[in-house]
């Protein structure tokens, strides 16, 4: 069972867990995700296919048995700033493309963050480590190359949680619908979070 804490994080916590998800070797399981974002990517173009993808990727937490209230925190993160971009879409008179894109994506960030959810950071990156050694004999930097691979997964659910904390913001304040309240402090916390995030590295000589 997952913590309290792990119920008021939103996004891309470990929640112990004796499911299937949880057994499945990582790589198989990083393989299954990265499966599905392609083809979810690749064959749901339109809206039917697009929700049968949603469905299938919501069908996982179920089997990964992630507690209802996790699940619902990483929908209402989401959902706001996949709407922005439908929305976007039906100004310029593309609604069934936005619309699309809305479910295509959305399933996508679930599957990916189930695999979070599902899977330690130290495990993914001793994957990441293990899959990308044959390159560490052409002089690649694969311990890099695996951090920045794991951080980009973790940046995923992170990313949502600042639209997410912009949303609360704003009804706090009362203020009125606009693309530019929205979109600027969406860009400027990305944007201070990933220089702390460098300084962070930078610090412990990652990148020298």
């Amino acid at each position: 069972m997952a913590g309290r804490g792990a119920l008021v994080v939103p996004l891309s916590v470990y929640v112990k867990g004796d499911s299937p998800v949880h057994r499945m070797p990582v790589g198989p399981k990083l393989a299954l995700v990265v499966g599905f974002i392609v083809l979810a990517t690749l064959l749901a173009r339109t809206i039917p296919t697009a929700a049968i993808a949603l469905a299938i990727a919501l069908s996982g937490y179920a089997v990964a048995r992630i507690p209802w209230k996790v699940a619902v925190s990483q929908l209402l993160g989401a959902v706001p700033l996949l709407a922005f971009i439908a929305i976007i879409q039906a100004l310029t008179g593309k609604w069934e493309l936005g619309i699309t894109l809305f479910l295509q994506i959305l399933a996508s960030v679930i599957a990916a963050t189930i695999l979070t959810l599902t899977t330690r950071v130290s495990a993914l990156m001793d994957t990441f480590d293990r899959m990308l050694a044959p390159l560490g004999k052409l002089g690649l930097p694969v311990s890099t190359i695996s951090l920045a691979m794991s951080l980009t997964l973790r940046l995923i659910p992170l990313q949502v949680q600042a639209v997410r904390e912009v949303l609360d913001a704003r009804r706090a304040r009362g203020a009125s619908a606009s693309v530019t309240a929205f979109g600027v402090p969406v860009i400027i916390r990305t944007i201070r979070r990933s220089r702390a995030m460098s300084d962070a590295l930078l610090a412990r000589g990652v990148g020298d």
